[in-house]
Parts: structure tokens; sequence; C-alpha cells
């Protein structure tokens, strides 16, 4: 609840589609905490041109529902801060679902078990290091499959929303790094230390800044490319520039290798600092260029 309510014709050029798109994306943010506004808004929709066929809509779902099920005892709902931020928390695990479920989450589980059978059950010194070449790119791939008309049946719709664009595309991001990044960092504190001819590699947390650069990275291409288009850029050239520099060597330690280039993208002041810098300034790109991202992937 607020103090603030919508005028009337605020009201009505938002249910008649006049209202300016960044109006009603900021009329709807109210709506989710306003519940006369919400109820008003409601009204004039059915009140409207689109009433009579949002009434058939209805009627054709309830015969459904009424024919394939017994109906439940009604709840009784008592609005209040308790509901309302129950059903913000719901609206959040929704718009996030894809990131949740699926693949993606079959793919880290895969990533993190093959990583503690290797280095445990096989006794393979090059675990550890692999993971952390890999980690950075682990996010972006998730991205990916969590964003987009194959992810989602329904990302037509939602993302042409006000609720959609860059936002839905963010806490589809933000559910994918409260999942990636928490695991992979305590698995790679679960694997054994660097072999004797690397002793001092990369500490297990020194890929976090680098992955979250390299997501935010593949959101600001997002703009321009697509989204997979530009996950794949993003993750193939982190890929490329971690592979490159072993190819090109005449050295036979691969793993010894491969955690010393790593050392000289993760370790010390000066790699890290660039991560932070290139981090803020992805994150100004988006602020600036938000509007590309409204009905992304929509076609």
């Amino acid at each position: 609840m607020t103090g603030w309510h919508a005028p009337d014709d605020l009201v009505t050029r938002y249910t008649d589609g006049t209202l300016a798109e960044t109006d009603a994306w900021s009329l709807e943010r109210h709506l989710e905490r306003c519940d006369p506004c919400a109820a008003r808004v409601s009204h004039a929709a059915r009140a409207g041109a689109a009433g009579v066929v949002l009434a058939e809509i209805r009627d054709a779902l309830m015969d459904v529902v009424l024919t394939s099920a017994p109906v439940p005892k009604p709840v009784p709902m008592v609005p209040g801060p308790r509901w309302g931020a129950g059903r913000r928390l719901a609206r959040i695990a929704w718009a996030a679902g894809p990131a949740l479920r699926g693949s993606w989450v079959g793919a880290l589980a895969l990533v993190v078990l093959a990583a503690v059978a290797l280095a445990h059950g096989g006794g393979w010194a090059g675990t550890r290091p692999l993971l952390l070449a890999v980690a950075p790119v682990i996010p972006v791939a998730g991205v990916a499959l969590s964003y987009g008309r194959h992810a989602d049946p329904l990302h037509e719709i939602v993302a042409a929303t006000p609720s959609g664009g860059l936002r839905l595309l963010l806490t589809r991001t933000a559910a994918v790094l409260a999942v990636s990044l928490p695991s992979l960092t305590t698995v790679e504190l679960l694997l054994p230390p660097f072999g004797p001819q690397s002793p001092t590699g990369p500490a297990a947390a020194t890929w976090l800044l680098p992955g979250l650069a390299l997501t935010l990275a593949s959101l600001v291409l997002t703009g321009y490319l697509g989204c997979r288009a530009a996950t794949a850029v993003v993750g193939g050239g982190w890929l490329l520039a971690v592979a490159a520099p072993l190819l090109s060597s005449d050295g036979t330690a691969l793993t010894a290798r491969l955690t010393d280039q790593l050392s000289l993208y993760f370790t010390g002041a000066a790699p890290q600092g660039g991560w932070a810098a290139a981090i803020a300034l992805c994150a100004l790109f988006l602020a600036v260029r938000h509007e590309a991202y409204d009905r992304l992937e929509t076609m």
C-alpha cells in the first residue's frame, strides 16, 4: 500500500494501450504494491473493449477446470504485509523459473559431480585448474539456457510486458548467479590443492569477478546480437583466450601451464582490478541502453 493512487485518466490509458511504455512500466510497479489501484485497473479492463474477450476466455477456462478436477474449498486470503511479501516472492520465483530448472541445473550438477569424481575418485591433479578455467563461462551458459523462446514457452508474452525486457533478463541472470557462484566456489574449496609443479595456483574464489564480468559482458552484447549469440561469443572468446597460449606452447606439462596461465588472469591486484572495472563499465552500458532490451527476442 502507498499514499499515492493512479488517476482515472492514467488507468484508462493503461487499459486501452495508449499509455507510454515507460509510464506503463512505472504504473505496473505501483500496482504490485497497491491493491486498490490493481482492482481499479482490473475493473477498467473488464469494462473496456477487451472485457467481452476476457469474459469469454475466463468462462472457457472455468469450464475446463470444473470438468477436469474437483473444485477445492477456497481459502480466505487476508491482505496484509505478510501476504504482500509472499506475493512478491512468488512473482520473483516465477520470473526466475527457467533459470532454476531443466537442463541448466542438470548441467551444473554434472560439472560439480564430475569435478569431485575426477579429483577424489580418479586422483587427477588437473581437476582444479580445469574447473577454474571453465567456471567463469558456466554462468554465461546458464543465461543462454534460461532466457529466450527455447527456455520459456511464454517468453514472447512475458517479454512484451512492462516487466519484461532488461528486468526479466536480469532476474534470470541473478537466479543463475545465485545457484552457480556458491556451488562452484564450494566444490573448488573441496578439491585437492595444486600439484607440486604449480604450488601457487589461483585461489578458489579468484574466478568470481571474472565470471561476473563475463556474464555482464554477455548481457551487453545481448542488446546487439541476441542472447544465445552473445553468450556464444563471450564464452567462446574466454575459452580461446585460455586455450590458445597452451596450444602454442612446446612444453609437456599441460596442467602446470594451465595453472600459470590462470594465474595471469586471476591472481594479483591488477587482474582483479581490471575485472572489477569491466563489471562497472558493463553495468553502465546496461543502464544507458536499457531500452534496447524491450521486446527482446519476441519475434
